[in-house]
């Protein structure tokens, strides 16, 4: 028996969205960004502007090596602090020059020493839980949730399963990209292979997608596909070597991790909600030490397309559900890891 997708109206109402901020992105463990955007090596002091959901989060890296989270935002009239990469020894607002230590505390306010019973002590910058898997940095809004490694479950055990240890993995490059969709349209795309036969070519020339051998897996928040390099695979990208599979992650409710078939890499990123009709995201690209930088560019080039075939399906899903002409729609057994993210979701939601 099938069973029903999300309502269609949840991927359009902006009363859904604002209720989604406030009950998963602000409850949940999200991928930030990566330690090499704050070095620990130099005695630096590192800042780097990143968003957890639609929150902006500003990482810190103190000259110690202590690693912290910040809103991004000043406690004075909410201007966000910092809009690039930088080394700094204080966080200065760029609109009226409130100056907060590494530490988050209010050094100066220019003009307060005139104002009675001016609070600097409450008035610092509000910390945001941060904490490390490898080289991958997490940020969790509510510093009383559940532990990261709690949160990861399976996933570190399904990554290393691959051949691949993300502590020698090193940082190549990112991807960024929008979507005039739903931030739940492209993760439930990204959920599924059904539709790789018939939209992906390059995908079905590399990795065996049949019934029989494309396993899908699901666990506490994590979901995994697993795909075995097709035999007699063919086309630009060469998928052998010691990584024999690709695999492909989902964390709930928005991180994405990929593992080509071939040589030790993984691409990493979060899928953000920027409206009830858009979304972006970006993917961060690791790999072994020692991988060749032509198999890299061969890769890449696979991967684009991958991503360029799916902006268009996740833009033409938008666009149906947006009309209105239908209350929702099912979901058959090749697609269980969005029953999975579904469920997660309503429950959530309740």
């Amino acid at each position: 028996m099938s069973t029903r997708t999300l309502p269609y109206s949840w991927y359009v109402d902006p009363h859904i969205y604002d209720r989604e901020q406030a009950r998963v992105f602000a409850r949940y463990w999200q991928y930030v960004g990566h330690t090499g955007q704050l070095p620990i090596e130099g005695g630096v002091n590192a800042l780097a502007p990143t968003r957890a959901g639609n929150v902006p989060v500003l990482l810190v890296r103190t000259d110690s090596g202590e690693l912290r989270g910040f809103l991004n935002v000043c406690r004075h009239r909410g201007s966000e602090l910092i809009s690039a990469e930088m080394c700094r020894s204080t966080i200065q607002c760029p609109y009226h020059a409130w100056t907060y230590g590494l530490d988050g505390r209010l050094l100066s306010a220019p003009r307060s020493d005139t104002e009675e019973k001016f609070d600097h002590d409450s008035l610092g910058l509000i910390p945001v839980a941060v904490d490390c898997w490898g080289p991958f940095i997490f940020a969790n809004l509510d510093a009383g949730g559940t532990p990261l490694q709690e949160a990861l479950g399976i996933l570190p055990e399904w990554v290393a399963s691959a051949g691949v240890n993300v502590d020698e993995l090193l940082f190549h490059s990112r991807a960024e990209s929008s979507y005039s969709a739903n931030w739940k349209i492209c993760s439930e795309n990204y959920l599924e292979c059904y539709h790789c036969q018939v939209a992906h070519p390059g995908v079905v020339d590399v990795i065996d997608t049949s019934e029989e051998s494309y396993r899908l897996e699901s666990r506490g928040l994590c979901s995994a596909q697993f795909g075995p390099v097709r035999e007699g695979w063919k086309g630009s990208f060469d998928p052998t070597g010691p990584v024999g599979y690709g695999q492909f992650h989902f964390m709930y409710p928005n991180l994405t991790l990929n593992i080509s078939p071939g040589f030790p890499n993984i691409s990493i990123g979060p899928v953000l909600p920027d409206a009830p009709d858009r979304s972006s995201r970006y993917l961060d690209y690791f790999f072994g030490p020692e991988v060749d930088s032509g198999w890299i560019e061969d890769m890449l080039a696979w991967d684009d397309q991958i991503g360029i075939e799916d902006r268009a399906l996740v833009e033409g899903v938008q666009r149906g559900v947006q009309a209105g002409a239908l209350d929702d729609g099912v979901l058959l057994a090749a697609e269980q890891l969005i029953v999975h993210f579904d469920e997660l979701l309503r429950d959530d939601l309740a």
